[in-house]
């Protein structure tokens, strides 16, 4: 029977009126390490990746592998990513669409079996039933959406596998083992179709029941009949079936390389219990389920640890409830199989929906990493619904029942959907999700733990630790809870609870057995308590090889533990030990060789090796792989610029122009802007980018006064001051700003009290600056105390003998002090406005036509008037040795400024700015 246009109406209307608040939550709990943590979902990921990692994007071949192979889930993922990157309203907006889709297909395959009224009440109990909000609405349940969409489908083809007079049909049967493929590619579940396929087969299709076939079976083993020509059509079908399946399971086989995935006692703690508490809990948790499937009032998130208490002994009262659950199922299997009518058909496959799909997540066969998963009951509930569906049917066609049913079916109907409404709300957050599940459950450590993560990544870390100490209370031995007590106090700057939090995780650590895998014993994530541990005590300089010691250890409990060889090269490099730093990245590379950071830091390594071409060569590698790798794009375009190779400056550029777009609001990539800028002598431009890097953050130290020194290098010596008055605000002891400061007071404001306070200002700082008391020797022979000035000099040129300039300099005051007492005038500091309105010139012009002293060590762009002028008097000879000396002070003017310029770069650098 074909589904209607206005079925298919009322059943998506549904579906979003339950679960359209959905769309408001974002990604939590599982969703982090699927889809935030997943690189696979990346376009730089290369698509054959999808089909070599597990669900979370793990190697399949490592160890630390969870085995789960959804390479399709993963893809859709990925185009989501495509379209809105990390937007979470897409991502649940799919799942949505893919809920209502399933609602449809389901409609479909129940009205195989039920009327068309019954499977629309079936499909709309199936819409609405609140177990359904992890799959639907946490991200990652797209598995069973996906995978139940294939199923259903794959089942729907075989259907149609029977052909007049009882004929096969190859093509349905062949798109339906495809289709089972698919479904299994989406989610390992998938494959139990083809038991669903079998059961429809014998007994729906052929109309077999359990006394027929036995009578059959019995006559053929006494030689009384033979094999009816239409089993054995059966038998070639299931023969196909079972082949296919068989194929499949053996290239799943072949992709976790025989390897099962690893739990601990704290994932499913019965799994590792001895018998019989083992089977008995395993077998109660049948009934739990069945339980959740019929009263979904308190639904939890997380069914780890302690939330469901072992049973340990047969006189457990709750093995009544396995008891009374086992009794009804058999009961209704031996109705379903007995009997031949149409009520005992839908029973039937409404039992292969339920049993069959949730064999894989059952522990009866294989452990799981759950006690109980919610999202696990999509694919059964559909079985559950198609039975509480011909229960009502049977109910209604009383008349004395029909009004109550439909007030029960209605009641049903409006509860469970306001339920899976309100239950979405769980879903807004990580605090939201976990705390609502504490409200169900208050003995599982993993939820307290997660409440405190959630807190955590709120940088409410006084909250967060009093969870965390609860998950220590309720799981004493828990190994991660001590870890996160021991993080917490560390971001406190509690480092002494810290450490005690850390010894006592690695005390409950089991002991290396040699030649056992320590992984198959406790969780790898387990060996960060020594990385933790080691990046604790580290900070204390007389501790570094006890911190090394401590990531030898992780290294030696496993081989191929990544981080701990990534924690000891920053270790190493550190304590100055490059060569071992490298070697401990390359180990790191060869375990992962796609790793950006990886490539990264090897990088850094290479920048201390003092080797830059291989630095940028590993840079480039870290970029190829992830062309948005911020610090890659930084780092490299800084090196770049170091190395005066003015071919890379445009790739330089452009770098730094991609890390402002992933980083817009951090001002060190505009600053440097600027300085490649600088180095282009684009005057304009760079003013640009040093404005923005100041606008961004204020006392930005470098920006302000490279952008000072710009304005003084392009003749704008007057916007420099309050650029320098602002560097000075924040850093009253910036030499550098001090020194230009009172140069352009004194060469353009002709401020020699302003200049002469910043150059006292720097000797104050430093007594042996020489730029600073050089320059304060100028400003004495500008206030004409040549004696001072020659005092000044001679205490200059004992601390700087070998500079040239400054002795020349002392030689001319001396001359100058030897000329005016030849001529019977006095040397002491003359004051009176008088006697300086009669020179015609300036004593620091005279002395500049003398031997053009330069005013300070900094140079400006106006030209100097004393020099311009030469006296009649002056001698050819004396006229050319005056132009030699200018142009030997402008050279070292010049190289000054460089020189100035790199310092600061290099102390930004240093600095971190």
């Amino acid at each position: 029977m074909a589904v209607s246009l206005k079925e298919v109406g009322i059943l998506f209307c549904v579906v979003f009126i339950c679960y359209w608040n959905s769309l408001y939550c974002g990604f939590v709990f599982d969703d982090v390490s699927a889809i935030l943590d997943n690189k696979d979902l990346h376009p730089s990921t290369p698509i054959k990746k999808l089909f070599q990692n597990d669900f979370w994007g793990t190697p399949m071949s490592e160890e630390r592998s969870h085995k789960s192979y959804r390479p399709l889930t993963v893809l859709t993922f990925r185009l989501n990513y495509l379209f809105s990157e990390l937007n979470a309203v897409s991502y649940h907006f799919l799942n949505t669409l893919l809920h209502a889709v399933v609602c449809v297909i389901f409609l479909k395959v129940c009205k195989l079996f039920l009327d068309g009224r019954t499977s629309l009440i079936a499909a709309l109990l199936f819409a609405v039933h609140p177990i359904h909000t992890e799959a639907v609405t946490g991200v990652v349940g797209r598995a069973e959406l996906l995978s139940s969409i294939f199923l259903l489908a794959a089942f729907l083809s075989y259907t149609k596998s029977k052909g007049p007079d009882n004929s096969i049909v190859w093509i349905p049967i062949a798109v339906a083992v495809v289709l089972v493929a698919v479904a299994t590619l989406c989610k390992e579940q998938g494959i139990t179709v083809v038991g669903i396929c079998c059961v429809y087969e014998v007994f729906i299709a052929q109309g077999y029941t359990l006394p027929l076939l036995w009578d059959i079976i019995r006559e053929i083993m006494v030689g009384k009949g033979s094999i009816p020509y239409s089993m054995l059509q059966t038998l070639l079908k299931l023969i196909v079936l079972m082949f296919s399946t068989l194929l499949l399971v053996v290239v799943r086989v072949q992709v976790i390389q025989s390897q099962l995935p690893v739990f601990t006692r704290f994932d499913n703690p019965a799994a590792v219990s001895s018998t019989p508490a083992r089977q008995l809990t395993f077998n109660y948790l049948l009934p739990v389920n069945a339980w959740l499937l019929l009263n979904p009032s308190e639904l939890c998130c997380d069914w780890t640890m302690g939330t469901i208490p072992l049973v340990e002994s047969i006189i457990d009262v709750r093995n009544l409830a396995t008891l009374v659950f086992f009794g009804l199922l058999g009961y209704l299997v031996m109705f379903s199989i007995r009997y031949s009518g149409d009520s005992s058909k839908t029973v039937l496959m409404s039992l292969c929906l339920i049993i069959l799909p949730f064999i894989p997540a059952s522990n009866l066969f294989f452990p799981v990493g759950f006690v109980v998963a919610e999202r696990v009951l999509y694919v059964p509930s559909m079985g559950f619904c198609m039975l509480v569906a011909h229960g009502w049917k049977k109910l209604s066609s009383r008349s004395k029942l029909r009004k109550l049913s439909w007030i029960f079916l209605a009641l049903v109907l409006f509860t469970h959907a306001t339920k899976t409404f309100n239950r979405n709300w769980d879903w807004e957050s990580e605090y939201t999700l976990f705390m609502s599940a504490l409200k169900v459950n208050k003995n599982n450590a993993k939820l307290w733990n997660n409440v405190g993560h959630a807190l955590e990544n709120e940088k409410n870390y006084g909250k967060a630790l009093r969870f965390f100490k609860q998950a220590t209370q309720v799981q004493p031995d828990d190994i991660g809870a001590h870890m996160n007590v021991g993080r917490t106090y560390k971001n406190l700057n509690k480092s002494k609870e810290a450490e005690d939090s850390y010894l006592v995780a690695k005390s409950l650590m089991p002991q290396v057995i040699p030649g056992k895998k320590y992984a198959a014993r406790v969780a790898p994530n387990h060996l960060n308590v020594y990385i933790n541990l080691a990046n604790l005590i580290r900070t204390n300089e007389s501790r570094l090889e006890e911190a090394d010691q401590l990531y030898r250890q992780a290294i030696s409990m496993r081989p191929d533990f990544k981080q701990a060889y990534i924690s000891r090269g920053e270790l190493l490099l550190k304590m100055n030990k490059p060569l071992e730093a490298k070697e401990a990245y390359m180990k790191a590379l060869e375990l992962d060789g796609m790793n950006a950071d990886l490539w990264y830091n090897l990088a850094i390594v290479y920048i201390e090796l003092k080797d830059p071409n291989e630095a940028l060569r590993n840079f480039n590698q870290a970029l190829e792989l992830n062309h948005k790798h911020k610090l890659a794009l930084f780092n490299s375009a800084l090196l770049m610029q170091e190395s005066g190779n003015i071919r890379l400056r445009p790739e330089a550029k452009k770098r730094l122009l991609s890390y402002i777009e992933e980083e817009p609001h951090d001002a060190n990539g505009y600053f440097n802007l600027g300085m490649l800028a600088m180095d282009e002598k684009n005057d304009f431009e760079s003013e640009t980018w040093m404005k923005k890097a100041i606008q961004l953050q204020p006392g930005f130290r470098s920006a302000l006064f490279n952008l000072a020194l710009l304005y003084s290098q392009t003749g704008r010596e007057l916007e420099a001051l309050p650029v320098l008055d602002e560097l000075l605000r924040y850093y009253p002891d910036h030499t550098k700003g001090l020194i230009l400061k009172g140069d352009i007071l004194m060469n353009q404001k002709k401020d020699i009290k302003g200049a002469k306070k910043c150059f006292e200002k720097i000797l104050e700082l430093d007594p042996n600056n020489v730029q600073g008391k050089h320059n304060l020797c100028v400003v004495y022979f500008e206030e004409r105390d040549l004696l001072k000035a020659e005092r000044c000099l001679v205490e200059t040129l004992a601390l700087a003998p070998h500079e040239e300039y400054i002795q020349r300099h002392l030689n001319i005051v001396r001359s100058k002090i030897m000329s005016l007492n030849a001529a019977g005038q006095p040397v002491l500091p003359t004051t009176s406005t008088s006697t300086i309105s009669e020179e015609k010139k300036t004593p620091l012009e005279k002395l500049n036509e003398e031997k053009d002293i330069p005013k300070t060590s900094t140079p400006t762009k106006r030209k100097n008037k004393g020099q311009a002028k030469s006296k009649n008097q002056q001698k050819k000879n004396r006229d050319k040795e005056t132009k030699k000396s200018t142009k030997e002070i402008k050279d070292i003017e010049n190289k000054r400024v460089a020189a100035l310029k790199r310092l600061e770069e290099i102390e930004r650098i240093l600095g971190g700015e």
